[in-house]
């Protein structure tokens, strides 16, 4: 009988997949290669073909710079937290090749020596037997069908992941750009107050200012350096934050498109229109849609799994008189203690989980779409009354610039309300940042792009 052994091993291995083993050695090598900067020829190409239920693509051309859009579609690309992120895809395929398969049938094969007793005539005796679980075919849909709703959770969460990402990367553009116009504002103060600071050592010199006049300049013109450190600090820390954001390292500094204008965001929808409809286009409520649909189908096959255990099979046998046997088995479980009531338990609660859970993030979004919109409108109100305040004050200061050349004011006076300017132009820039932030929520929580007005907002706030 040994060949009957030796057929059963070789048809067990013929019958076996052909996976083999592909080490990944986690080497310095491997992490650099990953950690190193993009390859900007392979970015155009990917840029055009990328597939978002949001994003589309675009012609990448970081030759003359980057813009909001091109930062979006590059952090997507690049991020080292997205690549980690998309791994999870992989994995819920795989749950799903491995849903749709069936249990393997059981080859069973048994041999018996005579060894005492009256043993003649007799011979050795085997079994073959053949056994299969039908019931795995109860609720293998419904296997089939929680594999495909996770992976399709799986899917939207990535997309969800993306977009924010994108989204954050277009806010880096926009504060990068704000830091830069705040880092021109204070060299122009330095400049200016470094110019007064000369023209008033020159007046003291001739007798046409005094001392504290020149203290008061002085003062000035360290004060606008402490304001010029300031300033580059943030646009350092703006541009590493970019990076992070985009995967590169901190050194690499890729420049951006001229003169980014900031989006004015003035035909928003109200908060009640941007909330309708928001869950089937807000990503994150479409996958815990289907996570909810995968974890249905997952409460249909506990339910369906309280029916008994069968197994079937076919056996072959001969005993030790030379006798041979052909028939078949049937294995039915009985479900006195165990009928699935713990697995339908667990899942019908963690059913009841992902509805309130579904039904709270729903709710916290709407909300937060109206919370957002108040304030954006507020810090757009704001903007305009600093925007309308500035010609006054630079009226105040032509004044009193000819008020102190005729000596009719103090210096220090004009420069009180030179600083006033200042301020306000600075505030204006933080308002504008802050417009820019809450724009980006607004977009990331309504899931949709908002409208940007083509209007230009100048490179430089002039006085």
């Amino acid at each position: 009988m040994s060949r009957y052994i030796v057929s059963i091993v070789l048809t067990a291995i013929a019958l076996s997949g052909c996976a083999s083993y592909q080490p990944m050695p986690l080497t310095d090598q491997a992490v650099a290669e990953r950690l190193s900067g993009p390859d900007m020829k392979d970015i155009r190409i990917k840029a055009s073909q990328i597939k978002h239920p949001i994003l589309k693509s675009i012609e990448f051309n970081d030759r003359d710079g980057l813009s909001p859009d091109e930062a979006a579609i590059l952090a997507v690309l690049v991020n080292p937290r997205l690549r980690a992120i998309r791994d999870g895809q992989a994995i819920a395929n795989s749950q799903l090749i491995q849903a749709k398969l069936l249990p393997n049938p059981q080859l069973s094969y048994s041999m018996d020596f005579p060894t005492g007793g009256n043993t003649d005539g007799t011979v050795n005796a085997f079994g073959l037997g053949l056994d299969w679980d039908v019931s795995s075919l109860i609720a293998h849909q419904q296997r089939i069908d929680t594999a495909k709703a996770h992976t399709d959770s799986v899917n939207l969460e990535i997309a969800w992941q993306e977009w924010q990402v994108a989204e954050a990367a277009k806010l880096g553009i926009y504060r990068l750009v704000i830091a830069k116009k705040r880092l021109v504002l204070a060299k122009q103060i330095k400049a200016e107050r470094e110019k007064a600071l000369k023209a008033t050592t020159n007046a003291v010199e001739i007798g046409e200012r005094n001392s504290l006049d020149l203290s008061v300049s002085n003062n000035a013109v360290e004060q606008a350096k402490l304001i010029l450190l300031k300033a580059s600090d943030k646009e350092h820390q703006e541009q590493f934050a970019l990076n992070s954001i985009l995967g590169l390292s901190a050194g690499k500094v890729i420049p951006l498109q001229q003169d980014i204008s900031l989006p004015l965001w003035q035909n928003i929808d109200s908060a009640a229109k941007a909330a309708s409809g928001i869950e089937n286009r807000r990503l994150d409520l479409l996958a815990l849609k289907a996570g909810y649909q995968s974890q249905e189908a997952k409460v249909r096959a506990a339910v369906k799994s309280q029916f008994p255990r069968i197994n079937i099979g076919l056996a072959s046998q001969r005993d030790t008189d030379d006798l041979k046997t052909t028939g078949f088995g049937v294995g039915i479980e009985l479900p006195f203690f165990d009928q699935n009531q713990g697995r339908i338990a667990i899942e019908r609660a963690t059913r009841q989980q992902l509805f309130d859970e579904y039904t709270l993030r729903l709710f916290d979004a709407q909300s937060k779409i109206a919370s957002i919109s108040s304030s954006l409108q507020y810090t757009r109100d704001q903007i305009g009354t600093i925007k309308a305040s500035i010609p006054t004050l630079n009226h105040m200061i032509h004044s009193y610039e000819v008020a102190v050349k005729t000596g009719n004011a103090d210096i220090l006076s004009y420069y009180h309300i030179l600083d006033d300017l200042y301020k306000k132009k600075f505030e204006l820039l933080e308002l504008e940042n802050r417009q820019a932030q809450l724009s980006i929520a607004f977009e990331i929580t309504s899931g949709r792009y908002l409208p940007n007005s083509n209007r230009t907002v100048k490179k430089e706030i002039t006085k």
